[in-house]
């Protein structure tokens, strides 16, 4: 099949989150599986031009009242291996220091006009290459629009494509002024209450469900969750008329990166025969983040975006609980404010805990494989990568049963020694906190620990999984 694979970031070349990463291993499988997909993105200010091919015409991109808008074109391949990725360059929209906001957070004004104006270009790029698309793929809400825009917009152009639309995170859809829709360049009739119209706006992910010929997401759980009043963020009826062309596909994990034994950014490699020599990293990690050395006591290791969504809130109601465990805390993140002030805090009175804010890539590799427990007290998870980093380092995850968490994490069984993982359901301090020291006293008092351990690691969640699924999608979505 021939695919062409949009999205708004794309790992290594700009990233704020699980999408980018998506977008970058979900590609490379499908390749080496034997489809023809390349992946388009914006070329942000952070990405060098001297270090891709510059092409030496422009596209044309039609706006509306704006009129037409002209982009250049670099194109290069994702690293390690031969995936095409092709970077439309608008200096006006991208030449910027932040992908979606400002250095103070604020959202982009333009938003609706930056990402309208990518999605379009998709399409006048797949005509200036003279691409024959059998699949349009978009990615959240910033592409979202796509699928409106082939079956409305260029059907004429493109009359056997189809369109295939992964939703990764539904909190994010897009609600801008009702004046967005223009630049959308398709009829006003669209714009009503059961595709685009959202309380008088325009929601370019609700316009997208209601065009695309499937729905993704990025986990079974999570497909069924968006179809419920908790977890649907004003969407749930929409994506319920549309459940029958919705499909749940667990994200796979890059286990070039993500693995104990070759790493590269941890001191000391180990795997499951020799898991005794992942104590020298524990103790590797308390030094370096200040902490007494002491391989006998637990270290719970957390990296996250603190945001609510994370389950932050949660973790910051239950800390006066937590530092009476018998346990050490090690977080890596940075979010909102309040979050990163309060955690600093605490690191600074109390002697078992620290924080790092910021980003740190070798930290996090440490946390995975130094800590004994690891903290995801998600309030919903689309699907989640950490949880399933940590059950490959032999770092049992402590987490939230929602989507791709409670489909990935099994919950520990002290009668039967089965599952990977602790599990709590209800988003409350009691549940969050008792499980946590279910947790800690399962590491001190049960010879259960070192078998769920050791089972975690045994898991795999391949992308070449992942991509055979998605490939049934597609060829659902060709064959009606």
């Amino acid at each position: 099949m021939n695919i062409v694979f949009a999205a708004s970031e794309v790992a290594p070349f700009a990233k704020t989150g699980g999408l980018a990463d998506v977008a970058s291993a979900l590609p490379k499988a499908l390749k080496k599986r034997g489809e023809n997909i390349k992946v388009i993105m914006p070329r942000y200010y952070q990405i060098n031009p001297a270090n891709l091919e510059k092409f030496s015409f422009n596209i044309g991109v039609p706006m509306g009242k704006i009129g037409t808008l002209w982009a250049g074109v670099y194109k290069t391949y994702l690293p390690n291996s031969n995936v095409e990725i092709y970077f439309i360059d608008y200096e006006e929209f991208f030449g910027r220091s932040g992908l979606y906001a400002d250095e103070s957070g604020y959202s982009y004004l333009d938003n609706d006009k930056r990402f309208i104006f990518f999605t379009t270009a998709v399409f006048e790029l797949a005509l200036a290459m003279k691409w024959n698309v059998d699949i349009f793929h978009f990615n959240d809400w910033h592409t979202a629009a796509g699928s409106a825009l082939l079956k409305y917009r260029y059907n004429w152009l493109f009359p056997k494509s189809k369109s295939v639309l992964t939703i990764h995170n539904l909190e994010h859809q897009g609600i801008f002024n009702k004046n967005a829709f223009e630049y959308l360049m398709i009829d006003w009739n669209h714009f009503n209450m059961f595709e685009f119209e959202s309380l008088g706006g325009c929601n370019l992910l609700k316009g997208g469900i209601a065009a695309a010929d499937m729905i993704t997401t990025v986990s079974p759980t999570y497909a069924k969750e968006i179809q419920t009043p908790e977890f649907g963020f004003g969407l749930n009826e929409h994506i319920k008329a549309h459940s029958n062309k919705l499909v749940g596909i667990l994200n796979g994990v890059d286990y070039y990166e993500w693995n104990p034994k070759t790493d590269k950014l941890i001191p000391f490699n180990y795997d499951i025969e020799n898991i005794e020599i992942k104590t020298k990293n524990k103790l590797a990690l308390q030094e370096k983040m200040g902490l007494e050395k002491n391989e006998k006591k637990c270290l719970i290791g957390l990296v996250s975006r603190f945001a609510r969504q994370k389950g932050i809130e949660l973790i910051a109601s239950s800390m006066e609980g937590l530092l009476h465990l018998n346990a050490d805390f090690v977080f890596l993140g940075s979010g909102e404010k309040w979050a990163e002030g309060f955690f600093s805090d605490v690191s600074a009175k109390y002697p078992n805990f620290r924080v790092y804010v910021g980003y740190n890539n070798e930290l996090a590799h440490l946390i995975e494989a130094g800590s004994d427990l690891f903290l995801m007290p998600s309030l919903f998870e689309p699907c989640g990568l950490n949880q399933i980093y940590s059950l490959r380092y032999g770092t049992p995850p402590i987490v939230r049963a929602v989507g791709g968490l409670d489909d990935t994490i099994e919950n520990y069984n002290p009668s039967t020694k089965e599952g990977d993982g602790f599990k709590f359901w209800e988003a409350s301090k009691d549940a969050f906190y008792n499980t946590v020291k279910w947790a800690v006293d399962t590491y001190y008092l049960d010879e259960g620990y070192k078998i769920i351990q050791k089972r975690g690691m045994q898991k795999r969640f391949s992308w070449d999984k992942s991509a055979k699924e998605y490939e049934k999608v597609y060829k659902k979505a060709l064959n009606g």
